[in-house]
């Protein structure tokens, strides 16, 4: 019998476990740190057995096979000792998609990618699909295919899950831009990540469908580098019209595909601002790639209801709308909810900075804020930033998202809007963007 290891005890680790074990493997799992009750009463229902706490080498180093969970990096000195011995390691995707012969609609990016993967998700839930949601979002893909059935998955998927598969293939591909982020994971090197989000690509066959933008340099400079065999859907908003994709005219989106075409209001979306119309676009793509009709397109995307962490309306208190952005991890994402603010803004901002480069926001700040509360343990370098652009007085400094909201609510009058959109990963002073997303939503509600 086989000995697959699995290396962390959360979503995606015990997922791989229960797979693991439904497969007929000799499993073990371990994780560094402690587990979560749900995760151990799950291995333990399971008979699955565990560690935590601590890594045990013999327990590990004797594995035919490692799944690794995303959150651990390649450079980990066991990930390292694996490696030197020839153990094959694997994420979980690549491990689940080994025994799944639903058909698969994947998406990529550093931004956009959750809320058009909840997009897609919703649109073929609405066309009557049996489809499963997993990845990045949702339950753990390896655990519904261990335990459910579906024709049908979206899977929002990171470049550190798509970073140890192989062979793992989706049937529509979908990059929505790459911008930097995670740099820290990836020596540094622009390249690397960008190589990371294109192993969503490298399997696809000419009957499959890759969906891009076409607006993204970043990714239309790596297009030209490489062979794509599958057909290749671009969207954009630059103007120009393609023959295959969607792309804007007079106040709609055109969506062509094959020989089939879907108009789409601007004004008629449920989702708002620059950023959600490439979203939608994408989503469009998707769903006319799967064979859902027009009606049920045009009809999902003007009901879809925003998804928690990203640009969620909390409250208004006092004539203040509260904005809960919390899983703004990046520059860009933060850019993009600046600049779809209509009215003037205070900005929560700040976490565990992953080397960002803020000078793209400056002209956003200069036009839409008119104060800024830094939420993180060290905020210096968002005080040398934006100091001189919103004024000494109007820049402070929160150490917890109470602290935070009572701060903005000094700065904000009637008519304002109170943005959270932190631009950074949240470990500083949070369990997870999640966790400070709820944590802000609370701080406002005791207002």
């Amino acid at each position: 019998m086989a000995r697959i290891v699995v290396l962390g005890g959360a979503e995606s680790g015990v997922g791989s476990a229960v797979l693991a074990k439904v497969k007929g493997f000799d499993v073990f799992l371990s994780d560094m740190g402690n587990i979560a009750d749900k995760y151990v009463e799950t291995l333990n229902k399971w008979e699955i057995p565990f560690e935590q706490g601590h890594h045990s080498e013999e327990l590990i180093l004797n594995a035919d096979e490692i799944i690794k969970s995303p959150g651990i990096p390649c450079t980990a000195p066991l990930v390292k000792k694996a490696e030197e011995k020839g153990i094959h390691i694997i994420s979980e995707i690549e491990f689940a998609g080994r025994y799944d012969t639903a058909k698969k609609i994947c998406i990529t990016g550093s931004n956009g990618k959750t809320t058009t993967t909840s997009l897609i998700y919703y649109l073929l839930q609405q066309a009557g699909l049996n489809v499963g949601l997993g990845g990045n979002i949702g339950k753990s893909y390896a655990l519904q295919v261990a335990t459910e059935k579906f024709d049908y998955y979206v899977l929002e998927l990171s470049s550190f899950q798509l970073d140890n598969c192989y062979d793992f293939r989706p049937d529509i591909a979908i990059i929505t831009n790459i911008t930097p982020d995670h740099l820290d994971r990836y020596d540094h090197k622009m390249e690397n990540y960008t190589q990371a989000k294109f192993r969503i690509t490298r399997n696809l066959r000419p009957e499959d469908c890759f969906i891009f933008d076409s607006d993204d340099e970043i990714t239309i400079n790596h297009l030209d580098q490489i062979i794509i065999r599958a057909k290749k859907l671009p969207f954009t908003q630059s103007g120009k019209e393609v023959e295959q994709g969607a792309y804007l005219k007079d106040n709609k989106i055109v969506v062509k595909y094959e020989k089939e075409e879907c108009d789409l209001f601007l004004e008629e979306l449920a989702l708002g601002g620059k950023h959600n119309v490439y979203n939608s676009m994408a989503a469009a793509l998707a769903a006319k790639a799967a064979g859902i009709d027009n009606k049920v397109i045009r009809n999902s995307l003007e009901t879809f209801q925003p998804i928690e962490h990203r640009l969620e309306p909390v409250l208004s208190v006092g004539g203040v709308l509260y904005i809960n952005d919390s899983k703004a991890t990046n520059v860009d994402s933060a850019w993009y909810a600046l600049e779809c603010q209509k009215k003037p803004v205070v900005w929560i901002v700040g976490g565990k900075d992953k080397g960002n480069d803020y000078s793209v926001l400056e002209g956003l700040v200069k036009e839409k804020v008119k104060a800024i509360v830094c939420m993180g343990l060290d905020n210096k370098k968002l005080h040398d930033s934006f100091e001189g652009i919103v004024g000494k007085e109007n820049i402070v400094d929160a150490k917890s998202a109470d602290e935070a909201v009572k701060a903005s609510s000094k700065f904000a009058k009637d008519g304002d809007v109170v943005l959270l959109s932190p631009c950074c990963a949240s470990f500083d002073l949070f369990a997870n963007y999640e966790d400070r997303g709820q944590k802000f939503k609370e701080a406002v509600r005791n207002l």
